[in-house]
């Protein structure tokens, strides 16, 4: 499967076969322009502007914006609720954490997750192979909780997300706040946006791969 990092939240995942997935598409509004894709479906973790730009995404894909299951071509999605902050979405409502079976890896993307981790939530969310968190802070955990969720979660291969680029006029902190927490060597910084995985690629150690955005 591809992987490609189109900024702020925004991955278009791709299957062997050629079924994608684009996660979280965003608005301009965020600080800079995210490139126009093609794909089978968009799922929506919510719907701020920074996560559901629909018009950015070519063809008649499928929309999936809550809880629910689907089945494409190569790819199983399954949605599960969760919350936008620690008050039980009090604050920012509710967010959907998106789990995605394609060419025998699970892939989980947290979306805008703010909530403390949970014992219930994890168990929910198992098993991951490669899991894609937000980083930044403010309207997502931070780092230290990001930190928290890899460490139980325990996936092969982590992607952050949400964080302050030099563009991005969020609110939120660099990726180098989370990096930071893990050992040098656990952690690979890519020179492109595209990162290509198969089973044999899943070691049993988690590492760290950070993305440019396209």
């Amino acid at each position: 499967m591809l992987i490609e990092y189109l900024g702020h939240s925004c991955f278009k995942l791709t299957e062997s076969t050629g079924t994608s997935v684009v996660c979280d598409p965003y608005s301009e509004e965020v600080g800079y322009e995210m490139p126009e894709v093609a794909a089978d479906a968009v799922t929506v973790s919510h719907h701020h502007f920074d996560h559901d730009c629909l018009r950015k995404i070519k063809g008649k894909p499928v929309v999936i914006d809550k809880e629910s299951s689907h089945d494409l071509p190569g790819v199983e999605i399954n949605s599960i609720k969760s919350f936008h902050d620690e008050c039980r979405g009090k604050k920012r409502g509710e967010n959907v954490i998106f789990k995605f079976r394609m060419d025998g890896i699970d892939v989980c993307h947290l979306g805008d997750l703010g909530e403390a981790c949970s014992s219930d939530l994890i168990e929910t969310i198992l098993p991951v192979d490669v899991l894609l968190i937000p980083v930044g802070g403010t309207y997502t955990v931070d780092a230290e909780m990001a930190k928290e969720y890899v460490d139980r979660i325990m996936p092969d291969i982590v992607i952050p997300m949400h964080y302050r680029t030099r563009d991005c006029k969020l609110d939120i902190d660099k990726v180098d706040e989370f990096i930071k927490l893990f050992d040098e060597e656990s952690v690979e910084e890519v020179d492109g946006n595209s990162v290509e995985l198969s089973r044999i690629d899943l070691t049993g150690e988690t590492k760290i791969i950070v993305l440019r955005r396209a």
